[in-house]
């Protein structure tokens, strides 16, 4: 618990990330 701040950012541009991708996924099924 060095770094809470960074490890929270890592999760959460891991998970935007996630959803951006499944955005695009759904968005060219979709489309």
């Amino acid at each position: 618990m060095s770094s809470p701040v960074g490890y929270g950012g890592w999760t959460s541009t891991g998970t935007i990330l996630v959803l951006f991708i499944l955005l695009v996924i759904i968005t060219r099924t979709f489309v």
